[in-house]
């Protein structure tokens, strides 16, 4: 089984396009800006996002095409929401989430992954559509977090990471699931780097 699954990998990765190949390097370069808190991880993503739109559509991954033309908002969002000073001058610092922040977005998440499944569920092309609503809705949340420098956004990017990697390796998006497996090990980088920020606040 594991032999056939490597096997299925190097297919996939022999298949990998240029397209997807420069996705993956700006989306490296994104979220190795972004753990450095460097503003410049914002434009490197648009174009990241950008191209993965057109990518998703052609592997039937739906929800996560409708993440990155979300991710694209949220972006432009989070570019201003960084370069912006706060009082005194100061750029937006790293903070945690409250309990009942938790909540809502746990409730968030759950919530977001049932209705994308429902959707998706009635798309006949769709493949995947419990893991693509899932990682999907625990991605938007993250995106949004990240907005706000959350340090539990990072939490929520190892998740969908863990997730992901099979995901679109196994639908014909291997170099992809690499790059997750890469952004898994930026996203417990970041996560210690934001963690060590936050108690220097203190």
């Amino acid at each position: 089984m594991a032999a056939e699954l490597w096997n299925i990998l190097l297919d996939n990765i022999k298949q990998t396009s240029l397209t997807e190949f420069i996705a993956v390097i700006f989306g490296l370069v994104s979220v190795f800006f972004i753990m450095r808190q460097n503003i410049l991880g914002y434009p490197a993503g648009l174009i990241n996002v950008s191209i993965y739109v057109w990518l998703c559509y052609r592997a039937g991954l739906y929800a996560n095409m409708g993440i990155n033309v979300f991710y694209f908002l949220v972006s432009l969002f989070g570019w201003y929401q960084w370069g912006k000073k706060t009082e005194g001058s100061e750029v937006l610092k790293v903070t945690i989430l409250s309990k009942n922040q938790v909540l809502v977005v746990s409730f968030s998440v759950i919530g977001l992954s049932l209705v994308l499944w429902k959707i998706l569920q009635n798309l006949p092309e769709s493949t995947s559509p419990f893991f693509d609503a899932f990682t999907t809705a625990i991605f938007i949340v993250a995106m949004v977090l990240q907005a706000f420098k959350k340090l539990e956004s990072w939490i929520l990017w190892i998740l969908g990471d863990i997730i992901a990697i099979p995901l679109f390796a196994l639908n014909g998006l291997a170099f992809t699931g690499f790059q997750y497996l890469a952004f898994l090990f930026l996203a417990l980088t970041g996560y210690l780097s934001w963690k060590k920020s936050l108690n220097t606040y203190d």
